[in-house]
């Protein structure tokens, strides 16, 4: 048992060897996510959460740690930043039809392998000091509402774009926990309030209107969605509104006025492999599976399989300037055994050549 009067100590200390670690910071949430639940459950309702059946699966668990991992009587909420070029950079990438424009936070390894890793070694250090106690990690890897766990350990407040936000640093980190049976007191980080004002950037900027309301999303119109989790055809009068988005979407946050303070990372992990920051669609369309498995290897893009790849970019290729070059390319993929790759192919070409 920890003294009483030892855990505030013991708190600052978390957030000290947390930083060493990696992570930007951490504080310890208190678990009433009453009212957080009853939003996932509003949403679910609605269907906003499209072909992710997983959501829907025992919602009350997302709301109650302890039913999650027996014995929690606390939540260890961490941050760790992602951000590896400027905005302008990005925004650059984005508004150039031929490149080939890939989330930020997927241009490197796969952030669950490198937060895992982090998160274990934060709870060996506790076990280091305190004794042996009873912990799970959680990287986006189990039933867990990760923003509101965050919010309430005071890492910043959910924005209307549904995303945790920072004003120290915007909204471009990784999010994880550390559901320990250790009973620690609530943050000691300051109460942070909702600071998105009547700001509505995010809301109007959303290439497929894919908010129904401020800090409502439905995933059904969400590119992060269609490109990622969406299995089978994407929907025809969504797929001009992509663009050259091929893995994700960053606009929301791109236009967010509080990411102007997002740090840069200086963890080597999440430094761009391969050129992805900066590829051209027709180049990336090219990759044979062997290729794409290969350039792939331990990063976040796996989650969308080779077929998905090619279908994303066969449509980023239908929105993108008219040129042979671009033909060729959506030629040479006419005959590709996954019939939804070959349907998504002639729509570009018929796109490319009217």
């Amino acid at each position: 048992m920890i003294a009483a009067d030892s855990l505030p100590t013991l708190i600052l200390a978390i957030r000290d060897w947390a930083r060493e670690l990696g992570f930007a910071d951490a504080g310890v949430a208190h678990l009433d996510l009453g009212a957080d639940l009853a939003h996932l459950q509003g949403w679910l309702a609605r269907g906003e959460h499209g072909g992710m059946e997983y959501m829907a699966r025992d919602p009350a668990q997302r709301a109650d740690p302890s039913l999650l991992r027996p014995g929690t009587l606390s939540v260890i909420s961490l941050r760790m930043d992602y951000r590896v070029d400027s905005l302008d950079e990005a925004r650059a990438h984005l508004a150039d039809g031929d490149a080939a424009y890939i989330a930020r936070y997927a241009l490197g390894r796969d952030y669950h392998r490198t937060m895992r890793g982090r998160l274990l070694k934060l709870g060996r250090k506790l076990d280091d000091v305190i004794g042996q106690h009873g912990y799970r990690v959680l990287t986006d890897s189990a039933p867990a509402l990760e923003k509101a766990l965050a919010r309430n350990a005071r890492l910043g407040w959910i924005g209307k774009n549904t995303l945790l936000l920072n004003r120290q640093a915007g909204s471009l980190f990784f999010l994880g926990e550390i559901y320990t049976d250790l009973l620690l007191p609530p943050s000691v980080l300051e109460p942070v309030t909702d600071l998105c004002g009547s700001c509505s950037a995010c809301l109007t900027i959303c290439p497929t209107q894919a908010f129904t309301a401020p800090y409502r999303l439905d995933a059904r119109r969400c590119i992060s969605y269609l490109t990622i989790e969406h299995h089978g055809a994407i929907p025809l009068e969504l797929r001009p509104l992509i663009g050259n988005r091929i893995f994700g979407c960053d606009d929301c946050q791109l236009v967010c006025p509080w990411n102007r303070y997002a740090r840069l990372s200086s963890e080597p992990d999440f430094a761009p492999r391969n050129g992805l920051d900066s590829a051209k669609l027709i180049e990336l369309f090219a990759w044979s599976e062997a290729q794409w498995l290969a350039k792939t290897e331990g990063m976040a893009l796996r989650r969308a399989g080779y077929p998905r790849w090619l279908r994303n970019i066969a449509v980023a290729l239908g929105n993108a300037p008219r040129s042979a070059a671009t033909v060729a390319a959506l030629n040479a993929r006419r005959a590709f055994d996954d019939e939804v790759v070959r349907e998504h192919v002639l729509w570009a070409l018929e796109r490319q050549l009217s």
